[in-house]
């Protein structure tokens, strides 16, 4: 992973979303567990969470009695709290500290600032990166990480800026096939400084949802966004699995994400076992041919300012 020491499986599995590893569909706590466990399993090996998801005991209780080394811890803290209010850096190390005891360990692998805007990088950057560095140093951490706030900031604004600075170890970044923006925004210089990179949001509502695709391709359109090489009629991506290129269009958008150069590690986010094995499948296959992403990339390419959500 970028110039850390963290070797990485290319598929992650995500502690939030809707799902929150099945807590959010109503799953017990011991079928949340288990999907953990059929991840390590599956040979995935990279594990997300945050202190608002609410699952990072889940991931610890089932990473615990793992060889620590055999698997990358990442969390996350948020940079403000409910009221909206910035947090400062004394608040860092308790909110680590509680992090770690939820998940059984004695170091985090990743920690990221969580959903960094672009309002508040100033502060971030000022005030919690230097302690964010002194707590590297007492080895609770042992790389730096940011995310961003896909949904405010589709553009990647924040975190063009973080990297171009260079703190960041690891960045997380919405990348999908609707929007590609952080191809050039955020993977290329990243790559080019060494900066680790996970993907989250490659998979989104408009890649199940043919109505919410179809509503997402007509505004791009009508908003002159749309490059060519797409047909925005009933199946506008149809292409994809009629020619059985992909299985579906959730089998693209998870290849067409994992084969992206400079993208080390892409998260899913699932409560459901078979649902899991499904992902995995689809991250192991080859990228899509060459004439298919030349397609994704044209008709796709000017777009910066949609989530797919």
């Amino acid at each position: 992973m970028g110039h850390t020491d963290l070797e990485v499986s290319v598929m992650g599995l995500g502690g939030g979303g809707a799902s929150k590893l099945g807590q959010g569909t109503g799953k017990s706590r011991m079928d949340s567990v288990a999907v953990v466990k059929a991840a390590l399993d599956l040979g995935i090996n990279v594990f997300d969470s945050a202190e608002s998801y609410g699952t990072e005991e889940i991931i610890g209780d089932a990473i615990r009695g793992v060889p620590r080394d055999s698997v990358v811890v990442s969390t996350k803290k948020s940079a403000w709290r409910d009221d909206g209010r910035e947090v400062k850096a004394s608040e860092m190390e308790p909110a680590l500290d509680a992090s770690l005891k939820r998940l059984g360990t004695g170091h985090i692998d990743v920690y990221l600032l969580h959903a960094v805007t672009p309002a508040s990088y100033d502060h971030t950057e000022a005030e919690l990166v230097p302690e964010l560095r002194r707590l590297k140093k007492s080895g609770k951490i042992r790389f730096i990480g940011v995310s961003e706030a896909f949904e405010q900031d589709p553009g990647h604004k924040m975190l063009a800026r973080a990297v171009a600075d260079g703190w960041p170890d690891v960045v997380m970044a919405g990348f999908n096939i609707l929007n590609q923006s952080a191809r050039e925004r955020v993977l290329a210089p990243a790559a080019a400084r060494g900066i680790g990179t996970l993907a989250m949001f490659a998979v989104r509502r408009a890649f199940s949802g043919p109505e919410r695709l179809r509503e997402i391709i007509a505004d791009l359109k009508a908003r002159d966004r749309l490059g060519p090489g797409l047909d925005p009629g009933p199946e506008p991506l149809g292409f994809l699995t009629a020619a059985g290129i992909a299985e579906s269009l959730t089998d693209a958008a998870y290849r067409f994400c994992r084969h992206e150069p400079g993208m080390d590690v892409v998260l899913v986010g699932t409560g459901d076992v078979a649902h899991l094995k499904d992902d995995a499948a689809s991250l192991a296959r080859p990228a899509l041919p060459p004439e298919a992403l030349s397609r994704l990339r044209s008709a796709f390419g000017a777009v910066d300012d949609v989530t797919g959500g």
